[in-house]
């Protein structure tokens, strides 16, 4: 091959920079004297282009690395969802972008998030359920394009529902537990096909997002009761702790209130367990809708509830206490036949930084007031105050 001198060689186009260490290693190839030496036949077997071609996967790994470790690291739910449907959005642009999730307390409802031009909106799909997915999934358990599914899956419905907005591809979140959600992708606004690479990508990344779920999953599991997904005994303890911990620090007051389903049993023995598990589940959902976002609402054990009020005094605890009894009282239980009205009983303690009580003082004040209203004839609150002699309610 005939050499070439350093003065009259043409330099090559640099591939493109992935981060600083790959700068340094592309620059030191075009600096060595061999490299330019042989310069003509490494161009014309193609060494230059791979060197490019390699850049550009490095260039896809750092993006799916680093996106996955945004997801990854997200604490709640609409967290990871929002990070995967911003990555996909940002790297590809589709017309639209939907998740849809299966909650974990309950089968038959999901929860759907669309966006368009990475804004939420509201696409209008009607899917009551993953289910008719599930067993398609089993066999296809990757990106797949619409077309597949219509050929495949028979339930006109479904697909009815989908063949309003027509996605173009469908990747499904699959995990330890079977199927957890699809992630709908429309159109490409270039109005591009979505090719080979971009599809094994979105693939790759859902990888990181079903990982997340699985961590956010365990988590949730560790500190929440299974029957009513409120939070769990422990955790309430917990929170109670740091709580006591908090206002002996600050000039502030909290409070707890402890609740119980009047007369349970007869739920149980007239009209079976399964529709006291029904009534407890029903007052669950009743007590989330009911108190503040920042408020610690629990299954203490069996029919007993707890709520755990931050920087919230006794008279304002006293309206908390009221409104749930009010809500609950109200409360439509669905079951056939139709069960007796459900009412609670509930104590209230209220705690600030002049005395010394731990969680176990405050939740034996509450139970004390909790006791007191029973006895008054329940559905009714009651407050503590020392010694239980001059009561409130």
């Amino acid at each position: 091959m005939k050499n070439h001198s350093r003065e009259n060689l043409p330099m090559p186009k640099k591939p493109g920079r992935v981060k600083e260490e790959g700068a340094k290693f592309t620059d030191g190839i075009y600096s060595d004297p061999r490299i330019l030496e042989h310069y003509s036949l490494l161009e014309e077997i193609g060494i230059f282009s791979r060197i490019d071609k390699l850049n550009k996967q490095i260039r896809g790994y750092h993006e799916l690395v680093t996106g996955g470790l945004d997801i990854i690291n997200r604490t709640s739910l609409d967290a990871i969802i929002d990070a995967a449907v911003f990555r996909i959005s940002s790297h590809f642009m589709p017309s639209f972008i939907a998740f849809l999730w299966k909650p974990i307390q309950n089968r038959d409802e999901i929860t759907i998030k669309s966006y368009q031009n990475c804004r939420l909106t509201d696409l209008g799909i009607k899917l009551h359920s993953i289910a008719p997915f599930e067993t398609f999934f089993e066999q296809h358990p990757q990106p797949v394009n619409f077309s597949l599914l219509t050929a495949e899956l028979k339930d006109p419905n479904v697909l009815a529902a989908l063949e309003k907005i027509k996605p173009e591809i469908i990747v499904p979140i699959v995990g330890g537990f079977g199927l957890y959600g699809m992630i709908l992708l429309g159109q490409k606004m270039s109005g591009d096909s979505f090719s080979n690479e971009e599809i094994l990508f979105i693939e790759q990344l859902m990888a990181f997002v079903t990982q997340a779920i699985m961590n956010y999953l365990n988590y949730q599991h560790s500190l929440r009761d299974v029957k009513t997904g409120l939070y769990n005994h422990g955790f309430f303890i917990h929170r109670l702790g740091e709580e006591i911990s908090r206002t002996r620090r600050g000039s502030f007051t909290s409070s707890v209130i402890v609740m119980d389903v009047d007369k349970f049993k007869n739920f149980n023995d007239a009209f079976g367990h399964l529709a006291g598990d029904k009534v407890l589940e029903t007052l669950a959902i009743t007590l989330k809708q009911t108190v503040r976002g920042e408020d610690i609402p629990s299954r203490f054990g069996g029919e007993e509830f707890t709520v755990l009020l931050p920087d919230t005094g006794k008279e304002s605890a006293w309206a908390v206490s009221e409104r749930l009894r009010h809500a609950v009282e109200a409360m439509k239980v669905p079951w056939d036949p139709p069960l007796p009205q459900v009412t609670i009983s509930l104590g209230i303690c209220s705690f600030d930084h002049r005395e010394q009580l731990n969680a176990d003082n405050v939740i034996q004040r509450a139970d004390a007031a909790l006791y007191v209203s029973k006895q008054r004839g329940r559905n009714r609150s009651t407050a503590w105050n020392p010694g239980m002699g001059h009561v409130e309610g």
